[in-house]
C-alpha cells in the first residue's frame, strides 16, 4: 500500500507541475477542467495497471482451492533454482499507522458532514424561490453569494445590479455541474486527508470554475460593470470547499487577470499532447516497478543475482534455464553447444567452422533451445568480439552441458564460479541433521524442512507491530550454499526494507552445510526461499472466531467449503451427501479439463517441463460459469484454460440458507510436458 501511495502521489505531483508550468495561464478553461479530472483519476489508476494479481481479485475467504489438475503423465521437473517450501509466519498486530489513518479519516468525515449540515440548515431556514433550472435561496443580513448543485444562495443586502450579475454567474455553475467536481475532490480529501496535493488539485479546479463562469457571464454584461461588482464587496462567505462562491477575496485578482487576458491561440492546445508521453512514461515506470516487486519463484528471482548483464548473457541465462528444466538435449542441440565451445576455444572463426555454424543455423524445425543457440551465434558475429564477462557466461553454460566440464582446462577460469542448480547436481548440499540420508530427494526434503523450522523459530514476530503491517506480506529470499558449505550471497525483496533485513539476518544464522558436489568437486548451489508473513489485526482475529452466519449471512458469495449445498457437476446431480457432492464436483471439473485440454499446444509453443496455471471463476445463480480469469507463463496457456472453463456445461447452482447463491472457485493447474 505504501508503495502504491508513493507512486500515486508522485504522479499527481508531476501532473500538477505540468499544469502549473504549461496550462494554468491559458484560457482553455474547459480543457483544463478536463485535464485536472482525468489526471487525478490516472494518478490512482496507473499504479494498478501492471500490479493487479489473482490475490487481489477476490478475498481469500471466498476462494476454495480444488485439487490440482495434472495434465500429462510425467514426473515433476527440477528447475534451475531449488524452490523450498513456502513458509507462513502468522502474528497478531495492532497497527499504529492504521489507527492514525482512521483517526484522520473520521475527523475529516466529521468536518465534511458538519459543513454539509450547516449548509442544509441554512437552506431550510431561508426563503426559497424556484426559478427556471435552479432554486434561489435568499440569505438574511448577508452579502454572500454561492451555489451548491441547483441551489443558488444570494444575500439580501446585494443591490439589484449585483444580484443580476451574480445570478448569471452562479447559474453557469449549476448548469455545468461544478459542484460534482468539488465533491469528488472533497471525497478524496476525506480518504487521502494526509495528501496535500489533493487540496492543491481542489484549489486549482475551484479557480477554473470561476474562470469558466466569468468567461460566459461577461458575454452578457459590460466588462467594466462586472469588474466593479467583483471589487466593491466586503465578503462574508464561510469557508466551504465544496461550494462555488462568487465572492472569494483570494481569487478576485486572478479572476480579473484572466478576464482581461487575451484568448489563447488555438495552436497552444498542442500543450495537452504533453500528457501522452508523460502517461506512457508513468506506465513504463509502474510496469517496471511491478515487475521488480513481483514475487515469482523463478524468473524474477534469478535475474536479481546478475550484476553485469548484456543481451548475450541474458540469452545464455535463458538457455541455462531451459536446459535445467528440459533435463536433456537432443543431438542437434548438443551439436549447437559443441559449436559454441569450438568458437570460444578457437578465439577466431575459421572458414570450416563458419560453414558448420551456418549449416547449424539453417536447420529447419528448430526447437526453442536450438533457436536460442542460433541467436547467440548471430549476436557473436554481429558484435565481432566477446566482452570478458560474456565469454565467462558462455563458458559457464558449456561447463554445465559438457561431460566433465568442471575438469576441462579450457573452462578453468569459470569452473570455480559456476553455480550448479539442483536439476543437474550430482550431490546436493546436506543439512547437519540430514547426514544419514542417502538420496538427493530425501536430502532436499530434509534441508527444506530444517530451513523452514529455523526461520519459524528465529524470525522476529515483533516486526509487524513496529511497522504497523497487516495482511499478507511476501518476502523473497535468494541465497547460495558455497563450496565450503557456508551461506553466501543473501538477497531479499519485500514490501518493506525492515522485512528484507530481518529475512537476511535469519538466513545468515543457518548452520554450516556439507557442500554440494558435482563431477567430484564441491560447487556453489543457488536456492530460493519464499516466505509468507501473515499479520492479523485484533479485529480480524475476532472476526475469524465469529460464526458462519456473521461471516457469510449477508452475502450471496459463499465459499465452497461453507455453502450448504455446493454447485453440482452434471454427473453429480444425483449425489445426496453434501461432502460427497463437493468431492464429485471437484473431480468432475478436473476430468473435464484433462479431457478438453489441447496437449498439442505445448508442442506448438515449444514448451518443456513444468508450467503452472492459476484460474479463478464463478458459478452464478443460474449455474453458469462466469468471470473466468487465468494467469500462466504464456498467454496461449491462459487463453486455452479460459476457453475450457467457459465451455463447461451449466451446473446445478449452489444454495445457502435455502437461497441460490454465487460460488467462487480457485483452480491451480500443473501443466507437465516431457522433453
Amino acid at each position: 500500500m505504501l508503495h502504491y501511495l508513493t507512486q500515486a502521489i508522485g504522479f499527481q505531483l508531476i501532473f500538477l507541475i505540468i499544469y502549473d508550468l504549461f496550462l494554468k495561464k491559458e484560457t482553455f478553461f474547459n480543457y483544463n477542467r478536463l485535464y485536472l479530472l482525468v489526471t487525478i483519476g490516472l494518478s490512482f489508476a496507473l499504479p494498478f495497471i501492471e500490479i493487479s494479481r489473482f490475490q487481489g481479485i477476490v478475498p481469500d475467504e471466498f476462494i476454495v482451492r480444488l485439487p490440482e489438475v495434472v495434465i500429462g503423465e510425467v514426473d515433476a521437473v527440477n528447475s534451475n533454482i531449488v524452490p523450498l517450501n513456502t513458509l507462513i509466519i502468522e502474528s497478531s498486530s495492532f497497527s499504529i499507522l492504521k489507527t492514525i489513518f482512521f483517526t484522520g479519516f473520521f475527523v475529516a468525515l466529521f468536518i465534511f458532514f458538519r459543513k454539509l449540515y450547516k449548509l442544509y440548515a441554512l437552506a431550510q431556514k431561508s426563503p426559497k424561490q424556484r426559478e427556471d433550472g435552479f432554486v434561489l435561496v435568499k440569505l438574511f443580513e448577508s452579502s454572500a453569494a454561492f451555489s451548491f448543485f441547483n441551489l443558488v444562495f444570494v444575500g439580501e443586502e446585494l443591490n439589484n445590479n449585483e444580484r443580476d450579475t451574480i445570478l448569471k454567474h452562479e447559474i453557469i455553475h449549476v448548469k455545468q455541474k461544478h459542484t460534482l467536481d468539488l465533491l469528488i475532490f472533497e471525497i478524496l480529501r476525506i480518504v487521502f486527508w494526509f495528501n496535500p496535493l489533493i487540496y492543491i488539485y481542489q484549489n486549482r479546479i475551484a479557480s477554473l470554475h470561476e474562470y469558466i463562469a466569468d468567461s460566459i457571464a461577461i458575454k452578457q454584461q459590460n466588462k467594466k460593470d462586472y469588474y466593479q461588482n467583483l471589487l466593491q464587496q466586503v465578503f462574508d462567505v464561510n469557508d466551504m470547499s465544496f461550494i462555488n462562491t462568487f465572492f472569494n477575496q483570494s481569487l478576485i485578482k486572478k479572476r480579473i487577470f484572466m478576464l482581461s487576458k487575451e484568448k489563447s491561440k488555438q495552436i497552444l492546445k498542442l500543450k495537452y499532447v504533453l500528457l501522452i508521453p508523460v502517461v506512457c512514461s508513468m506506465l513504463f515506470y509502474s510496469s517496471c516497478s511491478a515487475k521488480k516487486t513481483a514475487v515469482k519463484q523463478s524468473t524474477t528471482e534469478q535475474t536479481v543475482t546478475e550484476q553485469t548483464t548484456s543481451p548475450l548473457t541474458n540469452k545464455v541465462d535463458a538457455i541455462k534455464q531451459q536446459i535445467m528444466v528440459q533435463g536433456n538435449v537432443n543431438p542437434d542441440e548438443e551439436r549447437g553447444i559443441a559449436l559454441l565451445a569450438k568458437t570460444i576455444e578457437s578465439r577466431s572463426i575459421n572458414q570450416d567452422l563458419v560453414k558448420q555454424i551456418q549449416d547449424y543455423i539453417a536447420i529447419q524445425n528448430k526447437t526453442t533451445l536450438m533457436t536460442k543457440i542460433a541467436d547467440l551465434f548471430d549476436q557473436m558475429q554481429a558484435q565481432g568480439h566477446l566482452q570478458p564477462f560474456e565469454e565467462k557466461a558462455l563458458k559457464g553454460l558449456l561447463v554445465l552441458t559438457t561431460d566433465n566440464g568442471l575438469n576441462n582446462p579450457l573452462y578453468k577460469d569459470v569452473a570455480e564460479e559456476v553455480e550448479v542448480p539442483f536439476g543437474v547436481i550430482d550431490e546436493v548440499p546436506v543439512h547437519p541433521s540430514c547426514a544419514s540420508l542417502t538420496s538427493n530427494a530425501d536430502k532436499k526434503a530434509c534441508l527444506s524442512k530444517n530451513i523452514s523450522m529455523h526461520v519459524n523459530r528465529n524470525f522476529n514476530m515483533e516486526i509487524a507491530k513496529q511497522l504497523g503491517l497487516e495482511g499478507r506480506q511476501r518476502i523473497n529470499v535468494l541465497f547460495k550454499i558455497d563450496k565450503n558449505g557456508d551461506i553466501t550471497g543473501i538477497r531479499a525483496r519485500a514490501p518493506h526494507p525492515d522485512l528484507e533485513e530481518e529475512a537476511k539476518r535469519v538466513i545468515a544464522t543457518l548452520p554450516k552445510f556439507t557442500p554440494g558436489k558435482h563431477q567430484g568437486k564441491a560447487v556453489i548451489v543457488p536456492y530460493s526461499l519464499p516466505i509468507i508473513f501473515q499479520v492479523h489485526s485484533e479485529q480480524k482475529a475476532s472476526n475469524d472466531k465469529s460464526s458462519d452466519e456473521q461471516s457469510y449471512g449477508h452475502t450471496d458469495k459463499i465459499p465452497f467449503t461453507k455453502v450448504d449445498l455446493p454447485p453440482a457437476f452434471l454427473s453429480c446431480a444425483s449425489v445426496s451427501d453434501v461432502e460427497e457432492l463437493r468431492k464429485c464436483t471437484s473431480q468432475g471439473i478436473a476430468k473435464y479439463i484433462n479431457k478438453k485440454f489441447n496437449l498439442k499446444l505445448a508442442e506448438d509453443l515449444g514448451l518443456k517441463g513444468k508450467h503452472r496455471i492459476e484460474v479463478i471463476f464463478k458459478i452464478n445463480k443460474r449455474g453458469e460459469v462466469t468471470n473466468v480469469k487465468a494467469r500462466a507463463s504464456h498467454p496461449d496457456l491462459e487463453e486455452e484454460v479460459i476457453r475450457i472453463i467457459y465451455s463447461m456445461p451449466n451446473f446445478v447452482p449452489g444454495k445457502h440458507k435455502g437461497e441460490v447463491v454465487d460460488v467462487m472457485y480457485s483452480l491451480p493447474i500443473e501443466f507437465l510436458i516431457a522433453a
